[in-house]
């Protein structure tokens, strides 16, 4: 929307900038030229002074040269006839005594971004690469890059890149920097910039002289280059190692990423010291007063951890979350803590998670809760460490009134069914979510509590009897899941076959009695994630484990297309009818009333094969069980 009043604000300018009194005294004149660009600045649309900036151009005060050269990039597409009366001018000013007006004259008629004008810009352009002044040469280095962008098919110009490939020995290091940014862009299709012996040393040895960008982007084309012996890569270490621990965080992380490049296939042993040496540097990331850097720290933090579990475990109190940090960051440290718990600090980290569970911010609040007791790591600890049982299932009484999602529900049904013979209260338990089924969302939820309820009516008949015979009435005859109905068809059936046919079924061994609790996370190859390190992958890759990592759940038996005739005949409308009968008969008690308990055995059920993926948090529980 243009600003209000802007017509009679341009004409007003307009007559400033026309009237000679106005042009002949220098100080007026850059001040009307600073009054277009504040107008300009708030939405007043003043393309129609054009012609009169072009002619205020033509200058020596290279203040107002600025000023004017900032409205005409601004306007300049949209009116390149015009356009081609500004590059007389700056022509002109590429000849000036003045170095700063020829390097501005430069960057500004690249910045001018018409197609139209490139043939009047080359010229220039070749004439700066070989100017007595480094600044000229900086911009006339990048001008090469930009003309390019503006005819990316064109064919390039082998002269150039030869004269931009000379110009890595140009004595300025801001020169050599750009040469190799813009080699990057012109030869973007071929790979980039051709990284040989000679061009490697020499970057190396000029890689004190660089600013930080300077030493990020060399150190970022150098990871193209193989040494060609042992001797040399251990030179080139040698000459990277002082960097590793440079106070800049991006050329630590770029060094790290160079030495990962060099030493993750070939010398692991190399790799894993350099990840030690970076730990202070990524330690005080973390500590940054930017969030952006501290989450990008964190996430990096995490990458390292997966090739050494235990490299940062003395430091977890660096990774307590701080009160006025974003919500992201909590969550992020939260994980990080998780990763370092071990048998000495295990107590700190869970009293400093409780605290979290209170904070104001409820996905913060969630996440601590998950970190330090969920359901669902109850069953999977069951499931890992079954030495751990007895102390899991104390822990479950009266949890099933705390639970707000489906996840948690299947959980605590897996545990219920599993150690239904220890948990005084499960076919109660069962009993409440039978009645609540109709209302149940989740389908994932329904085929649980089939299970579980299966499970325990072997281990404790009588007082589950009834509540099975209702459970598999409603979900075969009210039920609209098919999965659920079948599931429930496919239970009744193998009721039907026997009593030890579905014990052999349902029951079975957990897991390995051997397993320890802090079993950690196996430590990963360096050559697993080396390329993805000090890139945007490690962000993405911690989101997508954030999100998916509390959403394991209980597998289920699949039912195979082809059903066993061992267990029933193919489903037909009549046996359905059929089947509505005897399901009655079993909701009254007459059908197993000879039935009585047996033992129950340790073991997940066939259909519950329980998580494989390795689990973490798992420690976190047993302080919690014996409390």
């Amino acid at each position: 929307m243009p600003y209000l009043g802007g017509e009679e604000t341009v004409k007003e300018l307009r007559r400033a900038l026309s009237n000679p009194h106005v042009q002949g005294d220098p100080l007026r004149h850059r001040s009307t030229v600073l009054r277009v660009i504040r107008v300009m600045s708030q939405g007043v649309d003043v393309a129609g002074l054009f012609s009169e900036m072009v002619k205020a151009c033509a200058t020596t005060d290279v203040v107002q040269k600025k000023l004017v050269y900032v409205f005409l990039c601004s306007y300049a597409s949209l009116n390149p006839e015009l356009s081609l009366l500004v590059i007389n001018t700056l022509r002109k000013d590429c000849q000036d005594p003045n170095p700063m007006v020829r390097s501005l004259a430069l960057r500004n008629m690249t910045n001018l971004r018409l197609p139209s004008l490139v043939e009047y810009v080359q010229q220039p352009l070749t004439a700066g690469l070989r100017d007595r002044a480094a600044c000229v040469r900086r911009v006339a280095v990048l001008g090469w890059a930009k003309l390019h962008s503006l005819q990316p098919h064109a064919d390039i110009d082998a002269a150039v890149v030869n004269e931009l490939y000379s110009m890595l020995r140009d004595n300025d290091p801001v020169v050599m920097v750009n040469c190799l940014r813009a080699l990057e862009e012109i030869l973007k299709e071929e790979g980039g910039v051709a990284v040989n012996k000679a061009i490697a040393h020499h970057l190396l040895n000029r890689l004190k002289e660089c600013d930080v960008w300077g030493q990020c982007e060399v150190l970022g084309v150098l990871q193209r280059y193989r040494p060609h012996s042992e001797e040399e890569l251990f030179d080139i270490l040698s000459l990277l190692d002082p960097y590793l621990l440079s106070p800049s965080v991006p050329v630590m992380a770029a060094t790290l990423g160079l030495f990962l490049s060099l030493c993750c296939r070939g010398l692991p042993a190399v790799s894993l010291a350099a990840l030690r040496r970076a730990q202070a540097p990524l330690l005080a990331a973390c500590g940054s007063a930017s969030p952006e850097m501290k989450f990008t720290a964190l996430c990096h933090v995490q990458l390292l951890l997966r090739s050494l579990p235990g490299l940062m475990g003395e430091h977890y109190k660096r990774f307590f979350c701080g009160y006025a940090e974003p919500a992201y960051i909590k969550q992020r440290k939260m994980q990080v803590l998780v990763e370092l718990v071990n048998d000495d600090n295990v107590g700190f980290v869970l009293d400093e998670l409780k605290g979290y569970c209170t904070d104001v911010s409820p996905d913060t609040a969630q996440a601590a809760i998950s970190a330090i007791v969920v359901v669902q790591t109850m069953r999977d600890l069951v499931w890992v460490c079954p030495q751990c049982s007895e102390s899991v299932c104390e822990a479950l009484e009266g949890c099933e009134d705390t639970l707000q999602d489906s996840q948690g529900r299947q959980a605590l049904l897996w545990l219920l069914g599993v150690h239904g013979d220890r948990v005084s209260s499960a076919p109660y338990v069962l009993e409440a979510f039978v009645e609540q089924v109709r209302s149940e969302m989740a389908a994932g939820v329904k085929t649980e509590l089939l299970t579980a309820t299966m499970r325990v009516f072997l281990c404790r008949p009588a007082e589950t009897q009834d509540t099975l015979g209702r459970l598999l009435h409603y979900c075969i005859e009210e039920e609209a899941d098919m999965n659920v109905r079948d599931q429930a068809l496919l239970y009744y059936r193998l009721l039907h076959c026997g009593i030890e046919e579905t014990r052999s079924v349902l029951q079975g061994r957990r897991s390995d009695p051997s397993l320890g609790v802090l079993i950690g996370r196996p430590a990963e190859p360096v050559s697993q994630w080396a390329r993805s390190f000090n890139t945007l992958e490690p962000l993405r890759q911690c989101n997508a484990g954030a999100e998916s990592a509390p959403q394991a759940a209980p597998y289920h038996l699949a039912l195979d297309p082809e059903p066993s005739l061992d267990l029933c005949d193919p489903l037909n409308p009549s046996q359905d009818r059929q089947e509505t009968g005897e399901m009655a008969a079993l909701h009254r008690g007459v059908a197993w009333d000879q039935h009585r308990a047996h033992e129950h055995q340790d073991g997940p059920a066939a259909d519950v094969p329980g998580p494989s993926r390795p689990v973490k948090v798992y420690h976190l529980l047993v302080p919690v069980a014996d409390q």
